[in-house]
């Protein structure tokens, strides 16, 4: 109150929270992580159909284009050059969703209703991309059975394979970062899912992800050999199939490095920007 009488409003004070900022940054990505878990458990039809698709990618490659490019492969079964191919083609197809539920939160004002709370900003995109993480543990687990059963095999044991499904998830979760900034710059989930498409599609079919890269036209081997999922399928496939795979492996976790580096501060700046 001032000399005058007046009733000065006091602004409420700002709610403090225990722990370091990290750890509340933390605390913050897994709250949203678990709000799009249960989104999934609500919407189980969401899950199904993106099982569906790679089951379906599996069954064509195989027994469609099996016999066709088999010869090219020098003695190695097309089943094991393909599966590794398949995981990665499901990790990108899968990061697509990425852009579609942002865009979707966008548009109902969800995202105003975050801006709201006392939470970090990173925790909206951080929490759908671990979650989005999450769901492709399942989705690659299940790939892995199929595989099996459709006459799949490790040459390299146990432990390469589980090192591959890790270079698989964190190829995943990097690509999760492009279709975020996707989603976010565009904030409508039909649009997103259309501009996903362009940038997915030159990636994952003109890769090594299910035909070798030799039997690809010259003009396109280059772009071909030297692009993210590409490196990574290679990788997964020295890994399941044995052999010195250390430099595809680290080709690959620097690609996965450089596309966060690149997109995670890009699509916090168009959240902030956005909302």
């Amino acid at each position: 109150m001032t000399r005058s009488g007046t009733v000065l409003a006091q602004r409420p004070a700002p709610l403090v929270r225990p722990g370091t900022r990290l750890a509340r940054t933390v605390q913050d990505g897994l709250t949203v992580a678990w709000r799009n878990l249960i989104a999934l458990r609500r919407v189980p039809r969401l899950l199904v159909f993106s099982t569906i698709q790679p089951l379906v990618f599996v069954l064509m490659f195989r027994y469609v284009f099996g016999g066709v490019v088999a010869p090219s492969l020098h003695g190695v079964s097309y089943v094991d050059f393909l599966i590794p191919g398949i995981f990665v083609q499901t990790a990108v197809f899968g990061a697509m969703n990425t852009a579609i539920g942002l865009a979707t939160d966008m548009q109902t004002g969800l995202m105003e209703r975050f801006r709201s709370l006392p939470m970090a900003r990173s925790a909206v995109l951080v929490g759908r991309t671990t979650a989005d993480l999450l769901r492709n543990v399942f989705v690659v687990s299940l790939m892995t059975g199929v595989g099996f059963a459709i006459g799949f095999r490790i040459h390299a044991g146990v432990p390469a394979l589980l090192g591959g499904i890790l270079l698989v998830l964190a190829f995943g979760f990097a690509m999760s970062w492009i279709f975020a900034v996707v989603g976010m710059a565009v904030g409508d989930p039909e649009t997103a899912q259309a501009a996903a498409f362009p940038v997915l599609a030159p990636l994952v079919f003109a890769s090594a992800a299910f035909v070798p890269v030799s039997t690809m036209p010259g003009w396109l081997q280059t772009f071909a050999r030297h692009q993210p999922v590409s490196q990574t399928a290679e990788a997964v496939r020295v890994l399941v199939l044995g052999g010195p795979a250390a430099h595809d492996v680290w080709q690959a976790l620097v690609w996965d490095a450089a596309i966060v580096l690149v997109f995670a501060p890009l699509g916090v700046w168009l959240y902030r920007r956005a909302v």
